[in-house]
């Protein structure tokens, strides 16, 4: 019985663990997208990490083209953004704004409404 063989495949494989423990770990500047339909469109609210700081941006898809749409945008509790923007001609409204890092956990909330309808699509995203 050869015992060189057997260590040097042991060795291998706790060699390795970290290697595969270190692929599999979550990226340091992960994003965090949340997606939902609203009034016949469909929304993505996104976060990025960006420096000391986040992209946030507010996508509206398949929406009527020249409908109106309130989006509101909140970060740690306070109102950051209220615009109003118009679909384009293929039903697409856009919002970008960036926010900088703060003490602890950034929380982001919207709310997307298309103007002349009840009610409103609201999501969060919570940042550790």
């Amino acid at each position: 019985m050869n015992i060189k063989p057997r260590i040097a495949t042991a060795t291998a494989a706790l060699l390795a663990a970290p290697v595969v423990a270190l692929a599999t770990a979550p990226a340091a500047h992960a994003d965090v997208d949340r997606h939902g339909t609203w009034a016949g469109s469909v929304y993505e609210f996104s976060v990025d990490r960006e420096g000391n700081g986040f992209e946030v941006s507010v996508d509206v898809d398949r929406a009527s083209s020249g409908s109106r749409w309130k989006i509101t945008l909140w970060h740690d509790g306070q109102r950051v953004l209220r615009t109003t923007r118009t679909a384009d001609y293929e039903g697409d409204v856009e919002v970008e704004t960036w926010r900088r890092n703060t003490t602890g956990s950034d929380t982001f909330k919207v709310k997307i409404k298309k103007v002349g309808t009840r009610g409103a699509a609201k999501s969060t995203i919570t940042l550790r």
